[in-house]
């Protein structure tokens, strides 16, 4: 294939991407190289990048250290099966992952992505009742407007009504849903704040395996923050009821909401968690899921005495190195100032959206911005908006958002809020 844009039309002739159609009418653009906090097109133009790549780009790209870790995996040992065999880089990665998680879990089941490390924990946590001599304890429970991947078991458990997934409501397993709580991030939880959840419990806790939850934020599902004290009481309730408590942080963990894990936020700790996207700085695809030894021990010593679960690439040694160098990196910043610095520099940008009458909200959290709209966005109209102001915003419905690399300066983050304020004032949405 030449060295012009043939590539790209062949892109869009035969190639998927996420949530498309073939042949669709929609923006996208050919993308040649990507650099610190810019992504740089096929006719020369740079954008800011306000996506992380999907939250995961959290140092930028192509930085150095992450470069040099792949490249010095790569001279040993790119790949080896996980089957019978047994890497450093994977238990210096799970060693590390122990040290900075909440301090009861203590086992690692690495993962390819965060669709899997969700299948992975709905399956530990059935197996976990099975050996428990409660096999009925095959249902989930969590909370509506919330998103956890596109695999048959993780989209069980996003919101059945308003989420993506209704088409397969047919076939996917029944959960059991209540209403997000309505208690804001920051605010108390007025009364019983998770009376519903209480209830759903009491009902039906014999079936239960889980409770499953995005902490603090929920993601894709729309972008919304709540109260840590209702984090507090699910973790409260499920002890009382007998189930075990997931938490999906693969949108929030390593620093996006201002802590480390969102879970912090509230003191509380999973009996599982799951962990992705900027595991490895967005570098290699990875993920894992963490569990207590109570979990672990109780699945290995019970029938058939092993977890029924195994990906070909599971702890891919380049993906470990990659993410080992992307913790060193991320721990050895000044992490927690760089997230206040971006908190501010979105709440004084994104502030002059609040006068907008299109806009019904904005609200920030450590390196997360939304702008909340009225009415969903037309895709058609608003990504060149953005692309044509120097930025790589990707709306989705209602939302506007913005979740910056880290390393992002405060003149880039002032371009990215001004073109978002820019583009929801002037731009047709």
């Amino acid at each position: 294939m030449s060295d012009n844009l043939d590539w790209f039309e062949f892109d869009k002739r035969h190639i998927w991407h996420p949530y498309s159609a073939i042949g669709a009418d929609l923006p996208s653009y050919p993308v040649v190289s990507a650099d610190g906090v810019r992504l740089r097109l096929a006719d020369g133009r740079e954008l800011i990048d306000g996506m992380s790549s999907w939250w995961c780009a959290i140092h930028g790209y192509n930085h150095p250290q992450l470069k040099r870790a792949i490249g010095e995996q790569l001279e040993s040992m790119p790949h080896v099966m996980f089957g019978g065999l047994a890497h450093k880089p994977a238990a210096e990665l799970g060693k590390r992952l122990i040290e900075i998680t909440p301090g009861p879990l203590q086992t690692v089941f690495f993962a390819d992505s965060g669709s899997v490390s969700v299948e992975v924990a709905m399956k530990m946590a059935i197996q976990y009742w099975h050996d428990k001599d409660q096999p009925e304890k095959q249902r989930f429970l969590t909370i509506r407007r919330g998103y956890h991947g596109d695999t048959f078991g993780a989209m069980s458990v996003c919101d059945p009504d308003a989420g993506m997934h209704a088409l397969f409501s047919e076939i996917l397993p029944k959960q059991l849903f209540v209403d997000a709580p309505s208690c804001y991030f920051g605010h108390p939880c007025k009364g019983d704040g998770a009376k519903a959840l209480r209830k759903k419990l009491k009902k039906n806790h014999a079936q239960i395996a889980a409770v499953i939850l995005e902490p603090i934020v929920q993601g894709a599902g729309g972008m919304r923050f709540y109260s840590a004290e209702y984090l507090k009481e699910v973790r409260s309730l499920c002890d009382q009821y007998g189930v075990l408590l997931i938490l999906d942080e693969i949108a929030t963990g390593f620093g996006r909401t201002g802590k480390l894990f969102a879970c912090e936020h509230a003191g509380i700790t999973p009996d599982i968690m799951c962990i992705g996207k900027s595991l490895t700085g967005g570098t290699m695809s990875l993920a894992a899921t963490l569990t207590t030894e109570e979990v672990s021990n109780t699945i290995s010593q019970g029938d058939p005495g092993l977890f029924m679960h195994g990906p070909t690439f599971m702890a891919n040694p380049l993906a470990c190195s990659a993410a080992l160098a992307s913790l060193e990196l991320l721990l050895d910043s000044p992490w927690q100032e760089r997230i206040k610095a971006i908190e501010l520099g979105l709440q004084n940008g994104l502030a002059p959206c609040r006068e907008l009458p299109q806009v019904d909200e904005v609200r920030v959290l450590g390196a997360i911005g939304v702008v909340e709209l009225k009415r969903p966005v037309d895709m058609k109209q608003i990504q060149p908006c953005f692309v044509d102001a120097g930025v790589w915003v990707r709306p989705f419905g209602k939302l506007v958002y913005l979740m910056p690399p880290y390393i992002i300066d405060g003149d880039d983050l002032n371009t990215l809020t001004s073109a978002v304020v820019e583009v929801v004032e002037r731009c047709p949405i």
